[in-house]
């Protein structure tokens, strides 16, 4: 009997003034008769407008529906047919924006906890299944993957699904890209990340500390017996705003600071990489990523941590279920506020940041409304330590040892459209490497629409 309560199953979480102070997931997690009634909820609708919401083209009301009726190992079953990292997606992604945005019961009431029963199904898999995926018949063709972050994975998974030998090179001394050294554990605890042996039992073979461009060229992977090459390098060029102060000791970039204590666990006792435990932090930017940053600056033990961002709350990129989970941390919000100079005081360190009030204009080219400084409105922040999360790019790395392979202006590599293919035959990308930073979904996606690509240029040579 369908359950018809207006509002979806609330998430358990760890008390605000206790998790602010560890890095332990926020989110707990439905029960499994939370789940089950949850899942309920789902009118497995005709014409499955969620499914239209989900970048990677999951059956949504086929696996809520086997939630439904308690066959998690089957709910499981149609997850993995579409999606390659289904715990982290039901974590990360941005659903109230996509699939649950779609949901026929969020126009009038609560739209189905999709991304919580993912969440759930996922690690009701990891957790009792063990069950190993079969082996699959190998086809005879070899494909290379550049990144092991979300479209790269996704990318190999589709491919060795289909009998491809696929290597993933990755750069860091670690597998999984963005999702471990750039999302802190309090949002995707590394056992999530497990997905990734899933891969590997594909039998995909990563290879880690390999840098595209220096240790190996492209032209290289195809000397190697490679057919094709996909390029998911990400986006982890680190921009700052060019105004002075920047180079003072306390300045970091999100990425540095992220990958610092996430990839490096700089918060743990005797870590090997070191971290400044700051009085008072402020972070730059109004995203994802800035609140990872200032929700991690405080739980290494900062009295204040700001978000400066030159807009109001209204109009803040990030997750609204993030914003939420800081304001309730004690994260302070400054609003309509810009950072015009970084302050050092003798020995070169940070000691405050002069910044300016703001109003909002007329609409720029983003629809949102311009900021514009409001006269004689200067003030100083009193902090020791600044961390600047307004955006990133693709590294030129690639790019510059690449011939034939063109990047836009902001340094993204080019492509025809949906199947990533790039201005170089038989190289492909996609990703925030084409997007510039953007979601893990958007991501996989990408991913999801290249290994097609590829699968059908291989095959077209085969059958020319």
């Amino acid at each position: 009997m369908p359950n018809m309560d207006p509002k979806k199953c609330p998430m358990p979480v760890q008390d605000p003034d206790v998790r602010n102070k560890n890095f332990k997931e926020v989110a707990l997690g439905y029960t499994y008769e939370m789940a089950v009634n949850e899942a309920k909820r789902c009118l497995n609708c005709k014409n499955k407008p969620c499914v239209s919401g989900c970048p990677v083209n999951i059956d949504i009301p086929a696996f809520i529906a086997k939630v439904a009726d308690e066959d998690m190992e089957g709910a499981y079953a149609v997850l993995s047919a579409s999606s390659a990292l289904p715990a982290v997606c039901g974590r990360v992604c941005p659903q109230e924006n996509q699939c649950e945005g779609k949901c026929v019961r969020g126009i009038k009431t609560e739209s189905v906890g999709i991304g919580r029963l993912e969440r759930f199904v996922a690690d009701w898999h990891r957790e009792h299944s063990t069950e190993k995926p079969a082996m699959p018949v190998p086809n005879g063709h070899r494909v290379a993957v550049i990144g092991s972050g979300p479209s790269g994975l996704t990318a190999a998974g589709d491919l060795a699904k289909l009998g491809y030998k696929v290597t993933v090179y990755e750069a860091l001394h670690t597998a999984g890209g963005v999702l471990v050294y750039g999302i802190p554990e309090f949002r995707l605890p590394r056992r999530s990340c497990q997905e990734i042996d899933g891969l590997k039992e594909l039998g995909v073979d990563i290879e880690t500390n390999v840098v595209i461009g220096k240790t190996i060229t492209i032209d290289e992977l195809f000397e190697m017996g490679n057919e094709a090459v996909f390029i998911g390098s990400g986006a982890g060029l680190p921009r700052f705003m060019g105004i002075p102060g920047e180079s003072l000791k306390g300045v970091y970039s999100a990425n540095e600071f992220l990958t610092r204590i996430n990839l490096m666990k700089a918060y743990r006792e005797g870590a090997k990489t070191p971290i400044q435990h700051a009085r008072n932090v402020a972070v730059v930017g109004g995203g994802n990523v800035a609140m990872d940053a200032a929700r991690c600056a405080k739980r290494l033990g900062a009295e204040n941590v700001y978000i400066v961002y030159r807009r109001s709350m209204n109009e803040l990129p990030a997750r609204k279920e993030e914003v939420e989970h800081a304001v309730e941390e004690g994260i302070i919000f400054k609003t309509l506020s810009n950072p015009v100079e970084v302050l050092g005081d003798a020995d070169g360190s940070v000691c405050g940041m002069r910044c300016v009030e703001m109003e909002l204009g007329e609409p720029d080219a983003s629809g949102r409304r311009r900021p514009v400084v409001k006269e004689g409105s200067e003030f100083v922040l009193e902090v020791d330590c600044m961390v600047m999360s307004i955006g990133t790019s693709p590294n030129p790395l690639i790019r510059s040892t690449t011939p034939g392979l063109e990047t836009n202006s902001h340094g993204c590599i080019i492509t025809n459209g949906d199947d990533g293919l790039t201005t170089r035959n038989a190289v492909y990308a996609g990703g925030d490497a084409v997007t510039g930073a953007a979601t893990v979904i958007l991501a996989m996606g990408a991913g999801k629409h290249a290994a097609k690509a590829i699968d059908e240029y291989i095959k077209s040579k085969d059958n020319a």
